[in-house]
């Protein structure tokens, strides 16, 4: 991964890919050398399976969970014989790729190795069996692996707000989006991870034209339109006497793959728990960063990135109830009953977090406080504590307000 901050404005000036396969006389089961193959074959008897441990995964591949989640899921899906992709450009394409992911907290090539995983699960859903086309799943694939490279770690917003060179690139449209597209076939044009070589020329644009549509729907700006969508199909779907869905033409597919990619980019708060927590952990940190960014050139400090007040578990109670659980519901309803068990693991974790905000303290308890000299008065910083409290059980003004949050999620 390269280190933020570094030029990413200039597309012609995405990096020569270097051939990562030339001292490779055989090619490594999963894609990358690394001494813990074994590790990765236990871990990857649950590859589709939800909720893949993918910081386990990061550990035994070498720090190329991406490179290494792709090459053992197209294998398994048998697309790299299908499309007759040559192995060691697809090699050399990955790394390639991994190495235009920056080293942020959280949009790096981990969180794309998630995404592209959990992609790969709901394809399994026996509601859609057999509804997409192989050029479709590769597309999807491709899709959820590029979806974020080159992401600085900051909103669009923050960019547009800065008036950075990217927001005047792409004019202030889907920035991050437009960015990542941009940089994924700049890297795709160059011989040696031209991963699409063997492809027709309408397989090609087909690609790309739904790879752009899909990229494109992952900008939180698009939520409350793309659900308002979903909402509509699940209201009038059509499944066929198996339960299959059908659908008819190139809106419905592409708005399915779209809700699809959409879904798992915001998949955090449905894996384990203590999973789900360490994603977390590593978005707060990504909004605190850019929060101190903000600070530092005067700017609004957007919500959630305020290391000082920001209250977390307050604002994944929202996110979820707002964002996330109506999103993954009406998905649920379109796949039912596939995703149930996804739907129960994200109500539980929402529990969990609304159980671990804190409670204020009763006017009797800080009157004892008080008493014995301890109290919020007295004591600075329990006075703080008194102020956090507060700030934590304020009850949020409307919707808008976790839909501005979300697009920190961009």
């Amino acid at each position: 991964m390269r280190i933020a901050g570094q030029s990413m404005s200039q597309i012609t000036g995405v990096k020569k890919p270097l051939s990562h396969t030339n001292s490779l006389t055989k090619l490594p089961k999963h894609g990358v050398e690394t001494p813990h193959e074994d590790e990765l074959d236990k871990y990857y008897e649950e590859i589709d399976k939800w909720g893949l441990d993918m910081f386990k995964i990061a550990e035994c591949a070498n720090k190329h969970p991406l490179t290494s989640i792709m090459y053992t899921i197209f294998k398994a899906r048998d697309l790299i014989k299908t499309f007759k992709i040559p192995s060691k450009k697809f090699i050399n394409f990955m790394i390639t790729l991994e190495e235009h992911y920056l080293d942020v907290p959280y949009h790096n090539c981990l969180h794309a190795a998630d995404v592209v995983q959990s992609v790969h699960v709901l394809l399994l859903s026996p509601a859609l069996d057999s509804v997409f086309t192989d050029l479709e799943i590769l597309t999807a694939l491709f899709a959820a692996a590029i979806h974020d490279v080159d992401h600085p770690g900051v909103t669009n917003q923050y960019l547009i707000n800065s008036s950075s060179e990217l927001a005047l690139m792409y004019n202030d449209e889907s920035v991050l989006e437009n960015h990542s597209l941009a940089v994924a076939f700049k890297v795709l044009q160059q011989e040696e991870t031209d991963i699409f070589v063997n492809l027709s020329k309408k397989q090609r644009q087909t690609l790309r034209k739904m790879t752009i549509d899909m990229v494109l729907a992952t900008d939180m700006s698009k939520h409350m339109s793309l659900l308002a969508d979903l909402k509509t199909m699940v209201e009038t779907k059509k499944v066929a006497g198996s339960g299959v869905l059908l659908l008819d033409n190139y809106t419905e597919r592409i708005q399915v793959l779209q809700n699809m990619l959409h879904c798992a980019d915001l998949s955090n708060p449905t894996k384990q728990l203590e999973i789900y927590k360490q994603w977390c952990e590593l978005v707060m940190e990504e909004f605190f960063q850019q929060g101190d960014k903000e600070r530092s050139l005067g700017l609004d400090i957007s919500p959630m990135c305020d290391r000082y007040n920001a209250t977390i578990e307050k604002s994944q109670v929202g996110f979820i109830d707002y964002i996330v659980h109506p999103l993954w519901e009406t998905w649920g309803d379109l796949v039912h009953p596939d995703a149930q068990e996804i739907l129960d693991t994200l109500e539980d974790n929402r529990d969990w977090y609304h159980s671990m905000i804190p409670m204020s303290p009763t006017a009797q308890e800080l009157s004892a406080q008080e008493a014995e000299g301890v109290g919020p008065v007295r004591d600075l910083a329990a006075a703080a504590e008194k102020i956090k409290f507060q700030i934590t059980l304020e009850e949020p003004e409307d919707e808008e307000e976790y839909e501005e949050s979300a697009e920190q999620l961009e």
